[in-house]
């Protein structure tokens, strides 16, 4: 006899990447930020006492929801924050789409869209991406149906950017709600923050998981017309973000020259990257995000399982579209010189 619901028992669910207990190994696998973050969050960090732990957070988390608004021309009641992005995700999820609805997304994507989808009762219509990665022009039309579009700007696992002027013609074209998961915009060209202001059917979610250098304390925001957010907020868990999480979260975000700086020395580092893998017969796709996504001149798969061997973390995501690319995140040059060293080795070898 089970006690699970039917959906769950014949779901998988989504798979993380691998988080290693030995450190000594060079972890280019999750797109986490190699540099330290604002001096701001340790000065943040000593300053909290134990005695305020024994009070609840505050359930609206105000005080960032204040920050983000005033850096994004917004007001306080067009923001909501969540246990990391991922929270925010399935918060939409269990807004905007009913138990037996249906979500849309390209593929290839995010993973997790589909399973919270699966969670909800809901099923995906998976619209595929053309051959350079970006939506079909009948994007919209392909979503018929379904109540919440996801789209990750940049896109995971592919690092591109989809054209504004896309993204534009499909917030009009869609009748549900535009999700644009932007948790790589920060290392982009350009964003979609001000869609928020022309759409009332777009929601912008970021996070400070990888630009910020604070994966670990899960703090993701969200944007969208004041109506949305009202909505949303009856769905969330009571205090979903925790008194430290706040607290350091709004250091961080009131520091945006030091996010800045980390983040041009990534993108300086991309280029770099890109340049020296191209040059060892990798083909690597055009990146806006904070890793490299590239066909090895061997299958992608032994490549991934070789570098491992020389004490490196790289992503490989099986699949038709994606298993012939391995997915690189950026880390300090030093990493990214170990990797490239490892690769030399390993096509030496073959």
């Amino acid at each position: 006899m089970s006690y699970t619901r039917q959906t769950i028992l014949e779901m998988a669910g989504y798979t993380p990447g691998e988080q290693p207990r030995d450190r000594l190994l060079v972890k280019l696998n999750t797109n986490e930020n190699p540099y330290p973050p604002s001096p701001a969050v340790t000065e943040a960090l000593a300053s909290l006492t134990t005695a305020g732990l024994r009070l609840y957070p505050d359930p609206l988390a105000r005080a960032l929801r204040q920050e983000a608004a005033r850096q994004w021309n917004l007001s306080e009641d067009a923001v909501i924050c969540g246990n990391g992005s991922d929270d925010l995700l399935t918060i939409g999820v269990r807004t905007f789409v009913d138990q037996g609805g249906t979500i849309a997304c390209p593929d290839p994507t995010y993973s997790l869209y589909p399973v919270l989808a699966r969670i909800q009762g809901a099923r995906t219509i998976h619209i595929p991406l053309d051959e350079t990665f970006n939506p079909p022009p009948d994007c919209a039309r392909q979503a018929a149906g379904s109540s919440l579009l996801f789209l990750a700007r940049p896109n995971a696992p592919t690092g591109n950017a989809f054209d504004l002027s896309t993204m534009h013609q499909l917030c009009r074209d869609y009748q549900g709600i535009v999700w644009i998961d932007e948790a790589y915009a920060d290392f982009a060209a350009d964003n979609c923050l001000d869609f928020v202001h022309k759409y009332p059917n777009v929601v912008v979610s970021r996070t400070v998981s990888k630009s910020y250098s604070l994966a670990g304390i899960r703090l993701g925001l969200a944007c969208a017309q004041p109506p949305l957010i009202e909505q949303m907020l009856k769905v969330k868990d009571s205090y979903n973000v925790n008194a430290l999480t706040q607290t350091l979260g709004l250091a961080a975000l009131k520091d945006q020259s030091h996010m800045q700086t980390n983040v041009k020395r990534i993108q300086a580092t991309r280029r770099w990257a890109a340049d020296e893998l191209t040059a060892l017969g990798f083909q690597v796709l055009p990146s806006e995000a904070n890793f490299l996504f590239a066909r090895p001149p061997i299958p992608a798969d032994e490549y991934a399982k070789a570098l491992r061997a020389h004490h490196i973390l790289i992503r490989y995501f099986p699949g038709e579209r994606t298993g012939d690319y391995a997915r690189v995140t950026i880390g300090t040059d030093a990493d990214m010189q170990k990797l490239l060293q490892a690769t030399r080795t390993i096509l030496a070898d073959q």
